[in-house]
């Protein structure tokens, strides 16, 4: 955790440090999310469904290059996460909500978007909801789950000169989402993929 952090923070100075020399950008994004696990054993991912989420935040794009083929940055959202399971007349939502900061190199070719980069999440709330012919199970307990998710983000999309952009990206955990607990310890990773319709302002 603490090697993500400083090299976030690297990135980040890499990228704030060329506001004197190029313009810097201000945007904002959302759209909606497909939300899953990776990491599961097979029978865990017995009755495994997508979840649709929303996401939703601000960024800053600052060129390291004066035509803006490649530059930084970075977004703090909101990521709607977490997955679904249907099994013996069971059905579990696991709907989970983090705030993440990815730092993405970021490269327009003609308007084609290539980005990448690391990416650090706090886990904020949480809602399971358990449904059967009893009655409904309800929990918002965040105990047994890790807080901070490291991952990183990979995407491709289109922006216009205008600042309008679109894109897909899929966001992957590194960190268990769940503790080890009573000495068993899950590997259910994060695994997201977000479709997002984007705004940066300034274009031309």
């Amino acid at each position: 955790m603490k090697k993500t952090t400083v090299l976030l923070s690297i990135l980040a100075a890499v990228g704030f440090s060329t506001a004197a020399q190029a313009q810097v950008r201000f945007g904002v994004k959302g759209g909606v999310s497909l939300s899953n696990y990776s990491g599961l054993t097979d029978a865990e991912k017995k009755g495994v469904e997508n979840l649709v989420n929303g996401n939703a935040g601000v960024m800053l794009n600052a060129p390291i290059t004066d035509d803006g083929f490649f530059s930084i940055q970075p977004e703090l959202l909101y990521s709607g996460k977490g997955g679904k399971f249907s099994d013996s007349g069971v059905e579990i939502t696991n709907r989970m909500h983090y705030v993440d900061l990815p730092i993405l190199a970021k490269i327009n070719a003609d308007g084609f978007i290539f980005e990448a980069g690391p990416q650090v999440g706090y886990l904020v709330a949480r809602n399971y909801e358990a449904t059967s012919t009893g009655p409904v199970v309800k929990s918002s307990t965040l105990n047994d789950y890790n807080r901070f998710d490291a991952g990183y983000v990979v995407g491709v999309g289109y922006e216009l000169e205008s600042g309008l952009g679109l894109g897909i990206r899929y966001n992957g955990g590194l960190t268990n989402v769940l503790k080890e607990v009573a000495g068993v310890q899950s590997k259910a990773k994060n695994s997201v993929f977000q479709f997002q319709v984007g705004y940066l302002f300034g274009g031309q």
